[in-house]
């Protein structure tokens, strides 16, 4: 039997495939409503999904949008910044043994100290500006693009270095021609994971010293018990970061398709 002899069944299938992740959430937002409903969950502790919505709707529009983009700013700067740093750095920890043994170790104790115990710290030193959350930002998003990016410059099969040697290529075009290009699957599955680290970079910053911002926003709706309002906020941030997850990811399908992962 051709494959074509169940036309239906197998557009039926395609448009299940196609559409299965936004019938599932809509699946649990129903679910969740019904559950606040038929149990009577008091509002103040977890609201349904229509109250949320009501509390979305008792703001301002400009409020919103000042908030999304006191966040946005803060996490796409950090961001930015931890790319700037990172990759250059990346290479030279692949590339000199001296920076491995020197540099790396002391990266690793920054990545583990707890960001939110030195963002006062960082707070009071650099005052309140934006400077100190963009700084929180990037001290939260760059480890892993030097790790993954360091990794991926090492992967880089050792027949190419040497061809690219015996051709007498220096050590920038070995890089820029060689190293970086094969590294750039894991360079992109590292941008994409601090891409959403860089919203939770932002919030955190926000917790501790600011005026505006959706991290802000929930910090100040829950104090007065408005938590339909901070879970609208959280809802936004969660949107942000699939966006800036998505942003990413066509990057890479426009300009490197082929270091996309291969389709079983």
């Amino acid at each position: 039997m051709t494959k074509t002899a169940f036309p239906f069944r197998d557009r039926l299938l395609l448009w299940g495939d196609r559409f299965a992740p936004a019938l599932t959430f809509i699946a649990l937002i129903a679910i969740w409503e019904a559950a606040s409903r038929f149990f009577n969950i008091p509002r103040f502790l977890l609201p349904s999904p229509s109250y949320i919505v009501t509390g979305a709707l008792d703001q301002t529009l400009s409020t919103w949008l000042a908030n999304i983009w006191a966040t946005v700013k803060v996490a796409f700067m950090g961001y930015l910044v931890a790319i700037v740093v990172s990759i250059p750095l990346a290479v030279g920890l692949a590339l000199s043994r001296f920076l491995s043994r020197t540099v790396y170790p002391l990266l690793v104790i920054i990545h583990s100290t707890p960001v939110v115990a030195i963002a006062p710290i960082i707070i009071v030193i650099l005052g309140t500006s934006a400077v100190p959350r963009i700084l929180i930002t990037f001290l939260i998003t760059f480890f892993p693009i030097v790790v993954s990016t360091t990794a991926g410059l090492l992967a880089t099969p050792e027949e190419l270095i040497e061809l690219s040697r015996s051709l007498r290529a220096t050590r920038a075009r070995e890089v820029l021609h060689i190293r970086l290009p094969y590294a750039l699957p894991f360079i992109f599955s590292a941008l994409k994971i601090s891409s959403t680290l860089a919203i939770v970079g932002a919030v955190v910053a926000e917790f501790i010293a600011a005026e505006r911002g959706l991290g802000y926003f929930i910090q100040l709706q829950t104090s007065f018990l408005r938590i339909n309002q901070g879970f609208a906020a959280l809802i936004m941030l969660v949107a942000i970061s699939l966006c800036f997850f998505q942003i990413v990811g066509v990057i890479q399908r426009i300009f490197a398709p082929w270091s996309l992962p291969k389709k079983q």
